[in-house]
């Protein structure tokens, strides 16, 4: 009886300011939970409930090693972190004015980002300069330039710095920048390797007089591999490959401990070309090693190799019926490992994807190593019969192996959580989509919260609209709902002394 009183008693304005009230609280909350999801990609509710409220209701995980082992394995876990999510210079980075400009001047798009081309100034600063550049006026030039924002500037400077001497990374930049096409590159990569050999002949003999010295024979070291390395890429794209191969062995033996510079993935490219894959298994035993970084060039052509020695009978209605061979279990095997590694590459591949110019620095396991490998190697995929309809069968499989990719992996680290933000400054998101993995799916309260503040703003409308017909709505639902504790209230006081209950409803 009193609950049908007081629900006589409540006017219309009530329900309106009730749904208006509720709508008003949801929809804060599901901005609240919107902002913390886009800014650390996990729900706030969850993740109160699983840090907070699942202890105290006495939920335990018991996979969760010692403290001490935890705290060790978080340490082994962040500096993996660091090193993974380190970016490294694309070992096939294209020329900027033969490649990069031209496709500006096609389509108005800036293929680069602002980050990646700091980056790479950077990296001339590092490389192509030293403490002593002062003692010499066309290094001393150079030391400007590369520090110089504006092209135009640079290139003027790199033309002062050569009308003083003949000066290595001068030509260097004109190669690099001025050049538009590749057979200018090319002629000024080999006067830029007469100049350096000279300047590397006279500082290996002054090596040992002191850290100046050996600064600037380092400095002249690395001028001379990139010349080379840079020579033996215009003769691979100018379609000579055999010489691009035997300039990018002899550069290998010659500094055997500049592996930074990673040429054996541009070698690896160019036997690829030539078919060669004997040589490329050879090149693959001595870098495809655990204590050596991996890459998606070295994992992806590893399971190339495997899948072309059975891709081009493989069929999947045969292996479900027969099962898979040794050598398709190796290749399967193969593809599930390179797909662990980093799981852009498959889509740009199978052309599910679009592809754009890569970046001149790739973040290793991100979208900007897929796009730098794919571009390259897609070809060689294609050339191989049944390898891409291989990969299509398989890549998928290697997500049921790794459920929890950020938490643990098989064959490899968890995957790193910072790729999604360094390839967003790496890659144009202007005109391309930056790959996301895992997706990240909106959690439940996001939508929960996102319905129920649209569900109560539609009743306040309706209520405000129609106020006499939703309060008749109202008192229905609400006697409906309240009907089951008002029948068990009568059959209490039917059963109970009328002298008890009185004494209880007191209470």
């Amino acid at each position: 009886m009193e609950v049908s009183m007081f629900l006589n008693t409540l006017t219309p304005k009530f329900y309106v300011a009730l749904t208006g009230t509720s709508s008003l609280i949801s929809g804060l909350i599901l901005i609240f939970e919107w902002w913390y999801f886009r800014k650390y990609g996990t729900s706030f509710i969850e993740q109160v409930s699983v840090s907070h409220l699942r202890p105290l209701l006495g939920g335990v995980d018991n996979s969760s090693p010692t403290n001490s082992n935890t705290s060790n394995g978080d340490a082994d876990s962040n500096r993996q972190s660091v090193s993974e999510c380190k970016v490294w210079r694309n070992p096939l980075n294209l020329f900027r004015g033969a490649e990069y400009n031209r496709y500006t001047w096609v389509t108005g798009r800036e293929p680069l980002t602002y980050y990646d081309m700091n980056l790479s100034a950077q990296d001339h600063q590092t490389f192509f300069t030293c403490d002593s550049d002062h003692l010499r006026p066309a290094d001393a030039i150079m030391q400007k330039a590369w520090r110089e924002r504006n092209p135009q500037a640079r290139i003027s400077a790199a033309h002062e710095a050569l009308e003083l001497e003949d000066c290595a990374t001068a030509y260097i930049l004109l190669a690099e920048e001025e050049a538009t096409t590749i057979v200018e590159a090319e002629k000024l990569f080999k006067q830029a390797v007469k100049a350096g050999e000279g300047c590397y002949r006279r500082s290996q003999q002054l090596q040992h007089h002191g850290a100046q010295y050996e600064a600037q024979h380092r400095r002249d070291t690395n001028v001379l591999v990139y010349i080379k390395r840079r020579l033996a890429m215009c003769s691979r794209k100018l379609g000579r490959t055999r010489e691009a191969v035997k300039m990018m062995r002899d550069l290998m033996k010659e500094f055997p401990l500049l592996s930074m510079f990673n040429i054996h993935e541009n070698l690896l490219e160019s036997l690829l070309e030539l078919q060669n894959y004997a040589d490329v298994q050879a090149v693959l035993a001595k870098y495809d090693d655990i204590s050596l970084p991996k890459s998606a060039t070295i994992c992806y052509t590893a399971a190339l190799l495997k899948a072309r020695a059975v891709s081009d009978k493989f069929s999947p209605e045969a292996a479900s019926r027969r099962g898979l061979s040794t050598a398709e279990m190796n290749a399967v095997e193969a593809i599930h490992r390179a797909v662990e590694f980093n799981p852009h590459v498959p889509k740009y591949l199978l052309e599910m994807k679009s592809l754009i110019l890569p970046p001149e620095h790739i973040l290793k396991r991100g979208d900007s190593e897929a796009i730098a490998y794919a571009f390259f190697h897609l070809q060689h995929w294609k050339r191989v019969e049944g390898a891409l309809n291989l990969l299509h069968c398989t890549w998928e499989g290697t997500f049921r192996m790794i459920p929890y990719p950020l938490e643990k992996g098989h064959l490899f680290y968890p995957y790193p959580i910072c790729t999604e933000t360094a390839d967003r400054e790496l890659l144009p998101t202007v005109f391309h989509e930056v790959s996301v993995y895992p997706k990240k799916e909106l959690p439940f309260f996001i939508l929960f919260t996102a319905g129920l503040c649209s569900f109560t703003a539609m009743l306040a409308l309706l209520t405000h609209q129609f106020p006499e017909l939703m309060g008749v709505f109202a008192k229905a639902f609400l006697s409906t709902l309240f009907a089951p504790l008002n029948f068990i209230m009568e059959k209490v006081e039917s059963i109970l002394p009328s002298s008890l209950w009185h004494q209880l409803t007191r209470i």
